[in-house]
């Protein structure tokens, strides 16, 4: 037993040993690898220390490198701008020397100048002074003059028995009635040679230019008929409750006349380039056949274009036909709208250009410049083309535009001067009187009437034009009645029927006219919206 414990003391007392040496080991092991650890660590901090210290060394050699080369780089950009400084103070100093030079010398001029100045007041004071002096020796002459004449004077008077007004009217007298009665003599002789050789000339220039020329006669209307094929046409031209005939006559400013006529629609307007638009503009539509307000507006837009173009080609056609050349584009529109306008019942472009060539005619049996005469010819009558716009005589409106577009002054004259509006200074303004007067000349001319009636209907659409609110004013149905077109915003309906009564009443008043005159104002609102 006791053997038993001895040995199991034994065996935990070893145990207890073992277990001693165990811990002994298990905590120098860490305590040996924390050493080996903080030695790794002092050592890399080492090196650490060394690289950042090598890198401080580079650093601040690097530093001082670059100071020095700054340093040098100041130093030079110093030198160089001093250098800089040095040249321009330099050339500073040149230019102020020249400057100083000029100025001495502008001053050594100056004071030259006022020496002359000085001296020649001197030498008029002394001229003064002897002109002073002669005015008194020539006032004592003329007055030791006088009275010596005074003295002739009465000696004579004393001689023949009369005062000296009585003679002076004697001898005025007689002579007076001599010169007046050779004056009377030599005007008489040379006016009636003057008149015998005009008159025989003039008779065998225009004799000369009439069987030279063969002009066409031309009358226009203030009508125009425009044949469709079939009555439905009309209905259509009319449309529902009438728009589409109150459409085209609103946007052509031209009356319809739509009667018992077969197979016609009658276009009533005194302008008749309105009357132009208006049948081309009908005649496309009714080739169409849809007819409907805005289809309406959309053609005789297009119509007023190809007027336009056809207006333009006829001045150009007639510049052409006459060899012309270097005249306005706005000129040669101007001749162009002579077509549309009336004058002695005749086409006025084919009076104009017939005015030009008897001018030119009878401007080569003168030895003048036929080209100047026929250019003169051409536009005498421009100012017809924009008389129903502007007041005043269409020689005068077109003498203005003629010098507005820089013609030629003798051609200004010859316009503004056919008809004796100011006096002529050629003979071109009373050889296109007389050419005008020739092609005026036909069988039928009813001149007066004619331009009466335009006048009158182009007054009472400007007269209606004054009125505010107004876009537009139409004078249809010869003259009877004016249909006025307002602005939707500016007129209410109360407004239109106050108007219309103004209208009437300024008319009235202002005008003088056969019969009645309705006025009609219309005033409409479109909407217009598109479906997309």
């Amino acid at each position: 037993m006791v053997g038993v414990l001895n040995r199991y003391a034994k065996g935990k007392s070893m145990e207890i040993v073992m277990l001693l040496v165990g811990v002994a080991l298990g905590a120098a092991i860490p305590w040996a690898m924390m050493q080996q650890s903080r030695r790794q660590q002092a050592n890399a901090m080492r090196e650490r220390e060394e690289r950042i210290e090598r890198m401080t060394r580079a650093a601040e050699e690097k530093v001082e490198q670059a100071g020095r080369e700054a340093k040098l780089l100041a130093k030079s950009e110093r030198l160089r701008v001093e250098e800089e400084v040095k040249e321009q103070f330099r050339e500073r100093s040149e230019e102020l020397e020249k400057l100083k030079q000029r100025f001495d010398k502008r001053e050594e001029q100056l004071d030259r100048k006022f020496d002359q100045l000085d001296q020649r007041e001197r030498e008029v004071d002394r001229r003064r002074n002897q002109v002073e002096q002669e005015q008194r020796a020539l006032d004592a002459r003329k007055e030791a003059c006088q009275r010596q004449e005074e003295a002739i004077v009465q000696r004579l008077e004393e001689v023949a028995g009369l005062t000296t007004e009585q003679a002076k009217g004697q001898l005025v007298g007689g002579l007076r009635e001599d010169v007046r009665r050779e004056a009377a003599n030599f005007m008489k002789r040379a006016e009636d040679e003057a008149k015998e050789s005009a008159d025989r000339k003039a008779q065998e220039i225009m004799a000369t230019a009439i069987q030279r020329l063969a002009g066409e006669f031309v009358v226009d209307r203030t009508v125009t008929v425009v044949p469709i094929a079939s009555e439905e046409t009309k209905g259509r031209i009319i449309g529902r409750e009438g728009r589409n005939i109150r459409a085209l006559e609103a946007a052509t400013g031209c009356d319809l006349i739509i009667d018992d006529t077969p197979e016609a629609v009658v276009i009533s307007g005194f302008n008749p380039v309105r009357r132009q638009v208006a049948r081309q503009a009908l005649e496309e539509l009714i080739a169409d056949g849809r007819i409907h307000p805005a289809r309406i507006e959309s053609v005789v837009r297009k119509a007023e274009k190809n007027v336009n173009n056809e207006i333009r080609e006829a001045g150009e056609q007639a510049i052409f036909e006459l060899g012309l050349s270097g005249i306005h584009p706005d000129i040669v529109k101007m001749v162009g709208t002579l077509k549309f306008r009336t004058s002695y019942t005749q086409n006025v472009l084919s009076h104009s250009v017939e005015v030009a060539r008897f001018a030119g005619m009878m401007a080569e049996e003168l030895g003048l410049d036929f080209a100047l005469a026929r250019r003169c010819g051409l536009l005498h009558d421009i100012g017809k083309a924009m008389d129903h716009e502007i007041q005043g005589s269409h020689a005068v409106i077109g003498g203005q535009y003629a010098k507005k577009y820089k013609e030629h002054p003798l051609v200004v004259n010859a316009i503004w001067s056919h008809h004796f509006d100011i006096e002529p200074i050629s003979v071109y303004g009373p050889l296109i009187n007389a050419a005008d007067a020739l092609s005026a000349a036909r069988p039928g001319a009813r001149r007066e009437n004619v331009e009466t009636y335009i006048k009158r209907l182009e007054m009472l659409e400007s007269l209606a034009m004054d009125f505010p609110g107004v876009e537009k004013a139409f004078a249809i149905q010869a003259g009877r009645e004016l249909r006025v077109m307002v602005a939707y915003d500016r007129v209410k309906d109360e407004g239109a029927l106050t108007l219309a009564s103004e209208i009437a009443n300024r008319v009235e008043n202002e005008m003088t006219y056969p019969g009645q005159i309705r006025v009609t104002v219309i005033r409409e609102m479109r909407a217009t919206a598109v479906a997309q």
